[in-house]
């Protein structure tokens, strides 16, 4: 077995593993450490011996490592005494570590790792390293950011936790619930990166979108009768059905008005409306109204054949229930789409006005679209230019460039 099948393995296991030695020690930081060093020795041992069981190869070589960190810590020797105590460790799992117990583990990591005294990049990056299985170097690829920054990010989440004394534990039902946001939160934001890369010169970074969308599936899996849950997953189906036809053989981005419709990946959008009625039981939230807008581009057959003021009506309840500046700003183009760009135009220079996207390149954008469809061309170009000097995502701002060029 190679570098490739010790890193699939790893994707796929990395978070039961995890979640059973935390349990086990009771030491998250430990137990990822633990976790990450059995790594490291099957990248060296498995290309000359292949273990038959590689998942439990993984998790008793990591059970190891621990019992051997905690019996070099001199201030755990209560600790140390327990678990010399224990039977022999040979075998891959044994009765220290239940098996059964993984799906709560599993889900008990996720609310670890996004707990609320994290900062928002840490929780990312914990996320996606202990329960996504990425490595430093795959994150650090990902948002554009320095290895040893991401190292860091991790580093001092694992002493945050360690120091808050986060019990590794599922919270009880009413602050799983308050706290349910935090983890919704955070796949929301490694998705979206995804979808639309803020910086480089790729639109898309499909391996980073399709990471979140696992790990919304592995939460719908772990809590089914959590409608937003649903809702989440639904707008990534969905959302992401549409990256094969998004960006043509070069990688450059291709307008939703361009788009091949046939390209798109139908199954996805089958997951997606079926998630999507599963988050609609007890009416739609946020996630759930953005999968439903989703869901409408989805079924359309064309930009021009869209239920436009359905979608209108959408935004609204949208920014009703999760007020934003953003949400306002899609509502002018679909009011634009459906009424016409003058009464879109009138809800963006309301936005400007209110000076709530500050240094957004999306507000020119959407202006200068709104001039052009308007005639006013100078200013559309004007707009364009704006965006497009805003813009840290070079697939994107050649597009704005090309556009403005076109105004002359």
């Amino acid at each position: 077995m190679g570098t490739a099948d010790v890193e699939a393995v790893w994707r796929i296991e990395s978070a039961r593993i995890v979640a059973a030695l935390t349990r086990f020690t009771g030491d998250f930081g430990l137990a990822e450490d633990a976790a990450q060093e059995a790594v490291a020795e099957a990248l060296v041992s498995w290309p000359l011996a292949a273990p038959a069981n590689p998942a439990g190869w993984l998790m008793a070589t990591a059970r190891r490592r621990a019992i051997d960190a905690i019996r070099r810590r001199a201030a755990l020797q209560d600790r140390y005494a327990l678990l010399a105590a224990a039977p022999a460790v040979d075998s891959a799992v044994d009765e220290e570590i239940d098996l059964d117990r993984i799906d709560d583990d599993v889900l008990a990591l996720m609310f670890v790792s996004c707990h609320p005294v994290l900062s928002p990049e840490a929780r990312v990056a914990l996320t996606l390293r202990v329960v996504g299985g990425l490595s430093s170097e795959e994150i650090a690829r990902a948002f554009l950011v320095p290895v040893p920054t991401v190292q860091a990010r991790i580093t001092r989440g694992k002493k945050t936790i360690a120091a808050a004394g986060v019990p590794f534990e599922l919270p009880p039902a009413g602050e799983r619930r308050e706290r349910l946001g935090d983890v919704l939160s955070v796949i929301y934001v490694i998705f979206t990166e995804g979808s639309t890369a803020t910086s480089g010169n790729r639109l898309l970074r499909p391996d980073v979108a399709y990471e979140a969308i696992r790990l919304a599936r592995t939460l719908a899996a772990l809590q089914p009768d959590e409608p937003e849950v649903h809702g989440l997953l639904a707008l990534c189906e969905l959302t992401a059905a549409r990256f094969p036809a998004r960006t043509g053989p070069d990688g450059s981005p291709i307008l939703l008005e361009d788009q091949d419709r046939r390209r798109w990946d139908f199954s996805a959008i089958h997951r997606g409306l079926a998630a999507l009625a599963k988050a609609s039981t007890h009416g739609l939230s946020p996630y759930g109204l953005q999968a439903a807008i989703a869901a409408i581009h989805a079924s359309a057959p064309s930009v021009e054949a869209t239920d436009w003021d359905r979608i209108v009506v959408l935004y609204e309840a949208l920014g009703r229930v999760a007020p934003s500046p953003v949400v306002v700003l899609n509502r002018a183009v679909a009011v634009a789409m459906a009424s016409g760009p003058a009464q879109g135009l009138a809800i963006v220079d309301e936005l400007i006005a209110s000076n709530r996207l500050p240094g957004s390149y999306l507000v020119p954008t959407v202006r200068g679209e709104l001039l052009a469809r308007l005639g006013r061309r100078p200013e559309a170009r004007a707009e364009l230019e704006l965006a497009a000097r805003l813009c840290a995502n070079q697939r994107e701002r050649s597009v704005l460039l090309r556009k403005a060029a076109t105004l002359g």
